[in-house]
């Protein structure tokens, strides 16, 4: 598993993938969407698999004396690496956005706690559906982020809309860390329940998928 891992960090990932990190300063724009900050992780994973199918990498690694379901696994640690680093970037730029002499966010929730909670959705979101498609045939990568980009982008619509007309989140969410702290750890917490329980639940989907899928 660890020299498989290592193939996916050495060999598969994308070059973009770190550079899409860097972003992460983008938490430092006023008045921009935030929640496109942590899309880009999903565009890194697009071309991490695109490169894969380009290159023929599913099927080299299938003609290795391993199981199926580890090579399912490596792509899943990758990917949970790449987005919990992108997390773990992001809040330095996060806290940077918030020490600044400006007014919040005017188009929707602010760098604060709460947006990581609710991105941990997002990136959820994103795994269950590109997964779900892609390890259903391998060769459909355009068709898996499609799909999953437009559930992301109406999701980031529902999120910034709700900044604006639901109460609780306009008044107590979209607001200056440490204001309303609780309620925002809160929504963090739930955002990593939620990240992880859909994740493992679409890493087991895939895993059965891919064993059954004659490449």
């Amino acid at each position: 598993m660890i020299k498989l891992l290592r193939k996916e960090l050495l060999l598969c990932m994308h070059p973009t993938a770190p550079i899409f990190l860097i972003l992460s300063m983008m938490l430092i724009i006023p008045n921009y969407p935030y929640y496109v900050v942590f899309f880009y992780t999903g565009l890194a994973v697009f071309f991490t698999c695109l490169n894969g199918r380009e290159n023929n990498d599913v099927f080299y690694t299938m003609t290795l004396p391993i199981a199926k379901k580890y090579i399912v696994k490596s792509r899943f640690v990758f990917v949970v690496l790449l987005e919990l680093l992108q997390m773990l970037v992001a809040v330095p730029f996060a806290i940077i956005r918030q020490l600044m002499p400006l007014p919040g966010n005017q188009v929707g929730m602010d760098a604060n706690i709460a947006l990581f909670g609710l991105s941990f959705i997002m990136f959820a979101l994103f795994n269950y559906i590109f997964f779900g498609i892609y390890y259903k045939n391998v060769d459909k990568v355009g068709k898996a982020f499609g799909l999953s980009s437009i559930a992301v982008f109406i999701y980031i619509a529902v999120a910034e809309t709700c900044a604006h007309v639901i109460p609780f989140v306009r008044d107590y969410l979209d607001t200056k860390d440490p204001k309303y702290i609780t309620y925002k750890l809160i929504v963090l917490a739930v955002g990593i329940v939620i990240y992880a329980l859909i994740t493992y639940s679409t890493y087991k989907k895939s895993v059965r998928s891919f064993e059954v899928l004659d490449l």
